[in-house]
């Protein structure tokens, strides 16, 4: 099930179907960063980690939180930000977010406090697709496709209720989705 008009593209957001069993993606909301015949690359909004960048990168010293980005390659760290003007080397995802950069400065913009949560995220980790794979799950109805490019939706207050809050946002038989049991058995 997915909006027709919507393709993946950087920027789409990927939600889980609420049917999708695989553990990894149970619920997730997925910001596609890039999309090509090759392949897909994609950071899961809405799985915050026990986890703050200080023990995560050697000499940064910071509370911020750390979130899973995926289950592919656990061990290196991504970052979505708002700060196009200062980081060179970033991809833009939409008009108002960008994946990666240069690190240096991106430690710089948090030692000196000058990024928040609502501008600069971390993640371990990725959610990968090889070419034609990630189209074969939205064929067989594990995703669920939404254009929707609130800045917000990249860097929700409240992550563990973006899927619900976007599933909602989209409206008609999306948003009785939000309200599907997490064990349909107990229903």
């Amino acid at each position: 099930m997915a909006d027709s008009s919507v393709s993946p593209a950087p920027g789409v957001l990927l939600l889980a179907h609420p049917m999708l069993t695989d553990p990894n993606f149970r619920r997730a909301v997925v910001l596609l960063c890039e999309h090509s015949a090759d392949g897909s690359f994609g950071l899961i909004l809405n799985k915050p980690l026990a986890l703050e960048l200080g023990e995560v990168v050697e000499g940064v010293a910071s509370d911020v939180q750390v979130s899973l980005g995926g289950p592919v390659q656990p061990n290196t760290l991504h970052y979505l930000h708002r700060h196009q003007d200062v980081l060179t080397n970033a991809k833009p995802v939409t008009e108002h977010v960008a994946w990666g950069g240069d690190f240096d400065l991106v430690k710089a913009l948090v030692l000196s406090e000058e990024a928040s949560p609502q501008t600069l995220r971390f993640f371990l980790g990725y959610s990968g697709w090889s070419g034609g794979q990630l189209e074969e799950e939205i064929d067989e109805g594990g995703w669920i496709l939404t254009g929707l490019r609130d800045v917000d939706l990249s860097f929700p207050e409240n992550p563990e209720q973006l899927w619900r809050t976007v599933l909602r946002r989209m409206g008609g038989e999306y948003a009785y989705l939000a309200n599907f049991p997490d064990d349909p058995r107990m229903n």
